[in-house]
């Protein structure tokens, strides 16, 4: 014979079912900003790489003036 669901079975369930939506919203607002982390960190890496490459770019010119002005 199946059991009757009793007021404090229901409200239980009812918590349980709050407490998964609740963690299922955060999870999706932890991976949205894992995603915008991951996006800034991508366009720092390109800054800083373009930054290499005009600091070593430059450091090559002077490093050839230097040479021409010793010949």
């Amino acid at each position: 014979m199946p059991r009757k669901l009793s007021n404090k079975d229901t409200l239980a369930h009812q918590r349980m079912d709050d407490h998964e939506k609740l963690c299922r919203i955060m999870q999706e607002e932890t991976n949205k900003k894992i995603t915008d982390l991951h996006t800034d960190i991508h366009r720092i890496e390109k800054i800083l790489i373009s930054c290499m490459a005009f600091l070593m770019t430059s450091m090559i010119g002077i490093i050839v003036a230097l040479v021409m002005k010793l010949n």
